[in-house]
């Protein structure tokens, strides 16, 4: 095993931050959605914190997009493998049976190859649809009922925060995936202590190359 310097401290602090974001807007969030739930929170506090939660990852998903243009980063997202789709497939296959059989995982994760081909897919569909379509329709329903009444018809508003609450289950649903796809690595902690300390171990062979 060789030790490479995975992550840099930018993305590190990118990572942190837009994680605790997300969940401080479920929290915030639920509160809004169901306030007769017991959720240690006042409603008027967590409509305030939930809106400036929601710019706050707007903020932080804009600085991340041009950081990772600049740095030139933002190619580890794109697939541009070889057989891509096969390769995202077996990662599938590998997920959903072949990790729990004791196979070889079947995409080498290296300092230039960060992302196997299934979480190209994952993050590609996140970042250019999710998260924006969870701030666009969470900026429509800020710019207050009242004003959306005399634009949209009653039926359209319901379906802007309908949508609205669809995104924010798939963003759970991606969370809880996320947490648990960690554990995946070399080790269970691995990929949770590269993410903090910005350094992981690495196979002889996949770290050729790699700043260590």
């Amino acid at each position: 095993m060789q030790r490479v310097r995975m992550y840099d401290l930018h993305e590190r602090a990118w990572h942190w931050v837009q994680a605790g974001v997300i969940l401080l807007l479920f929290w915030t969030g639920a509160v809004v959605h169901r306030p007769d739930l017991p959720l240690l929170l006042d409603f008027r506090f967590a409509e305030f914190l939930h809106r400036w939660a929601g710019l706050a990852l707007a903020l932080n998903a804009l600085l991340g997009l041009l950081y990772h243009i600049f740095s030139r980063e933002i190619l580890q997202f794109l697939p541009d493998d070889p057989g891509f789709f096969g390769l995202a497939l077996r990662q599938a296959r590998y997920y959903t049976g072949g990790i729990f059989r004791g196979e070889d995982h079947p995409v080498e994760k290296t300092r230039q190859a960060k992302l196997n081909p299934l979480q190209k897919l994952t993050y590609l569909a996140l970042l250019n649809i999710a998260l924006p379509g969870q701030v666009f329709s969470g900026l429509l329903l800020w710019s207050g009922h009242a004003g959306l009444r005399g634009m949209l018809p009653p039926t359209w508003i319901g379906l802007l925060a309908s949508l609205h609450l669809l995104l924010a289950w798939m963003l759970l649903v991606f969370l809880v995936s996320h947490i648990y796809l960690a554990t995946t690595g070399h080790t269970p902690a691995s990929n949770f202590v590269a993410m903090i300390t910005g350094y992981e171990d690495l196979p002889q062979g996949h770290a050729e190359g790699a700043e260590r």
